[in-house]
């Protein structure tokens, strides 16, 4: 095992050079390191909701610290730094522009839980900076994105995990091994869904930005658009410029799952159809929606209902596997295995409850997620969800983005993705940036 000074060393090496104030390398700052060897210390850059998720896991696994949390919004990093220094007993480093701390010495790992359209810049800077990346899902706005995250996890040589965290939950490593060893015959059909209440967002009003939000740096690589009072901190989400709608928001979850009981990668074809019907608002994606996916022989689908809460098999969101002996129905408080003839022939039920409607969801399989990295710096263990698998997940998701706007079946190149035949769908392959954001590897 290499010890910290080497491990450090080799980050350095690959360090993108910007410049770190002097704050950052203060005496307290230096005293974390001092005798830790084999400590692996954090960056948490975008703090509302999902971040707090990443400072439970942190502080769950051994040998960790966060050195540095990052937010444009000054509330938000005021709060979340007090949290930390209450987990950890040491006072992190705040700082409002990411791009500051990616050359410390005092940070070996950035884990990205800002809006979208932030998660692959970020993650791509943090690389040629030598860090580790965790980055929440989806990890690229569009499918150009994840084509040079993967790209440059490959040039840079660090791990970058997706946070799809059912990837690292027991019961779901359990069940999956076992229909990949034949418990339900050949699986040929995975439907997945997710169900919400979520409310309407209004209609927004152009207002000031408040004083205690960097408007500017919030939106970075995204073209300019003006303050409105229904954005931030969450509903980006459901406008194009920054989000991506609930496909990927959580149907990246579920239809991942799929993918991982079938063992298949892109489709041959993808279409969706839905709409905006519950409410009349600024909302630009659906709230309902239907994509399917289609591969050589077996067929994922994916529902979701934003505003309508009524669960199926009294879940908010889940899977069924149809094989050809049986079926599986799995999410994340355990799964079921039923027969031809509907019997129950094997359950396991966790003591975590499945649902939709905590944000933050501080569970154990995404201290597992992170112990899975942790333990992938220390020691090679293997990513349970590299950036090369999960990027297929995530485009796969936002290719159906595209069929649902352009209102038409996609098909694809499967060992690219890449749209086939189709000149006026591949323009939506890469997104426009604002000058001088756009990211390179």
């Amino acid at each position: 095992m290499a010890t910290r000074r080497e491990f450090l060393k080799t980050s350095a090496l690959a360090s993108a050079g910007i410049f770190l104030g002097a704050k950052a390398l203060s005496a307290k700052s230096y005293g974390r390191i001092l005798g830790a060897n084999n400590r692996v210390n954090f960056a948490v850059i975008g703090l509302h909701s999902r971040g707090y998720a990443h400072l439970e896991s942190i502080r769950n696994n051994q040998d960790t610290m966060i050195t540095y949390v990052c937010d444009v919004d000054q509330h938000e990093l005021d709060k979340f730094a007090i949290e930390t220094a209450k987990k950890f007993k040491n006072s992190p480093v705040k700082e409002k522009d990411f791009r500051k701390i990616l050359d410390s010495k005092d940070i070996d790992v950035i884990t990205i839980a800002t809006p979208e359209h932030w998660h692959t810049p970020i993650a791509l800077m943090g690389l040629q900076a030598g860090k580790h990346v965790y980055v929440e899902k989806p990890s690229s706005h569009n499918p150009y994105e994840g084509e040079l995250l993967v790209q440059a996890q490959k040039k840079y040589g660090k791990l970058v995990q997706l946070g799809n965290q059912q990837r690292s939950s027991e019961h779901s490593i359990e069940i999956i091994n076992k229909i990949h060893n034949g418990i339900i015959g050949k699986p040929y059909f995975g439907k997945a869904w997710y169900i919400n209440n979520r409310t309407s967002i209004g209609v927004g009003k152009e207002v000031p930005v408040p004083d205690y939000l960097d408007w500017e740096l919030w939106q970075g690589p995204a073209p300019r658009r003006p303050y409105k009072d229904n954005i931030h901190p969450y509903n980006w989400h459901w406008f194009w410029n920054w989000g991506t709608g609930e496909a990927l928001n959580n149907g990246t979850h579920e239809v991942d799952l799929c993918r991982w009981a079938l063992q298949v990668d892109y489709p041959n074809s993808i279409n969706a159809s839905g709409g905006r019907y519950h409410y009349k608002d600024d909302w630009e994606f659906y709230d309902t929606l239907l994509a399917n996916f289609e591969y050589d022989d077996s067929l994922i689908t994916w529902e979701c209902l934003s505003c309508q809460g009524k669960q199926y098999y009294n879940r908010s969101r889940g899977v069924t596997i149809h094989g050809t002996n049986g079926t599986v129905l799995l999410d994340r408080g355990g799964y079921q295995v039923f027969d031809l003839k509907e019997k129950v022939i094997e359950e396991y039920v966790d003591n975590v409850k499945s649902t939709s409607q905590d944000l933050q969801s501080l569970d154990r399989m995404t201290d597992n997620h992170f112990k899975n990295l942790i333990n992938g710096i220390r020691n090679g263990e293997k990513l349970h969800s590299p950036i090369s698998e999960g990027n297929i997940s995530v485009t796969t998701l936002l290719l159906s983005n595209i069929a649902w706007k352009l209102d038409r079946t996609l098909h694809l190149n499967k060992e690219s993705g890449h749209i086939l035949n189709d000149e006026e769908a591949m323009k939506y392959w890469k997104r426009e940036y604002e000058k001088g954001w756009e990211p390179v590897v």
